[in-house]
């Protein structure tokens, strides 16, 4: 098919390269303005228009696509390059614009998104970091015939994944990346007009962005939840405490069946095998920690390098 894409970071690069592969053609390719990034804070191409003026794919990258919005003028030049690559659909894949009418109307077919999750569980934009998060056994990616909601639109095939004991965000992005654009390449493979199916409305559940205030370690919650949160928040934002004034970050963690016999936030046994911190259930064994300006260190490299006796030590104050 000729396609225009529109998306933005990794998650979205693996469709549009394995659509390019399986032959589609890319008509345009739509992915969001550069950004300040790295310790420069110099302006940086997204991972999709990376991949686009590789293969030399026409790019647009428009702030806002409302005709009557904030950046009308980004929005028309973008309604006539939709116009005059004469798609026969859009692939969406984690674009971070909202897409008005007029858009999934540009093309014949319309919108198709891919979405990390089973929908109607987690619309919204962090599916993959909330799943984990809330100790869900599955996700998965659904194939959506994209209407104006946020993520209402009907599913035209849905594929599912578990989720792995110590899987982290990072790592269930990945396989669920790749599970996406697979589905992709199946459903535009299916002979048109495609039958979508409406999401049930019972089981709706909202992934909210992730705000890196949420990354703050509270001891007071269950060691369970915390060891969680942690997988959910790595990379991004990257669970931390405090001590001593200064950041920790809390990269890896294991909740153990032990009571908790000290206050939330205190650490009860350090060794090789992990720092053992009281939560308010349980005890929460903390296997990879970063200091300020550090790097990713496992427990026992941590330690050595410490002069500190970490058991007499107090967390989050």
């Amino acid at each position: 098919m000729r396609l225009i894409f529109a998306g933005t970071p990794e998650f979205a690069q693996h469709a549009l390269s394995a659509l390019h592969a399986a032959g589609h053609d890319i008509a345009l390719v739509l992915t969001q303005p550069d950004r300040p990034a790295g310790r420069g804070m110099q302006l940086q191409a997204s991972a999709v228009k990376q991949l686009a003026l590789a293969h030399q794919w026409p790019v647009a990258q428009p702030r806002s696509l409302r005709l009557e919005g904030k950046y009308p003028e980004d929005a028309h030049a973008a309604q006539a390059a939709i116009a005059q690559a004469q798609a026969q659909a859009m692939v969406v894949a984690a674009y971070g614009l909202i897409l008005p009418q007029w858009v999934l109307s540009a093309t014949p077919l319309g919108g198709l998104n891919i979405h990390a999750s089973l929908l109607p569980r987690w619309r919204g934009a962090a599916p993959i970091h909330r799943a984990i998060e809330a100790g869900d056994a599955q996700t998965g990616v659904c194939i959506m015939q994209m209407d104006t909601g946020l993520d209402t639109g009907g599913v035209l095939l849905r594929r599912k994944l578990p989720i792995e004991a110590d899987d982290t965000t990072a790592r269930l992005h990945d396989r669920l990346a790749s599970l996406g654009a697979k589905a992709m390449i199946d459903v535009l493979a299916m002979p048109p007009p495609w039958q979508a199916e409406p999401q049930s409305d019972q089981g709706i559940t909202y992934a909210a962005k992730i705000e890196k205030a949420e990354a703050q370690i509270d001891w007071a919650q269950a060691a369970v939840v915390l060891a969680r949160r942690i997988r959910a928040f790595d990379p991004f934002p990257g669970a931390h405490t405090v001590w001593q004034g200064q950041t920790l970050k809390l990269w890896s963690a294991m909740a153990l069946d032990t009571p908790a016999s000290a206050p939330p936030g205190q650490v009860v046994q350090a060794s090789p095998q992990g720092l053992e911190v009281a939560t308010g259930d349980g005890v929460l064994r903390v296997l990879q920690l970063q200091k300020p300006g550090g790097k990713r260190l496992g427990v026992a490299d941590f330690l050595r390098g410490s002069d500190t006796d970490w058991r007499a030590q107090t967390l989050g104050l």
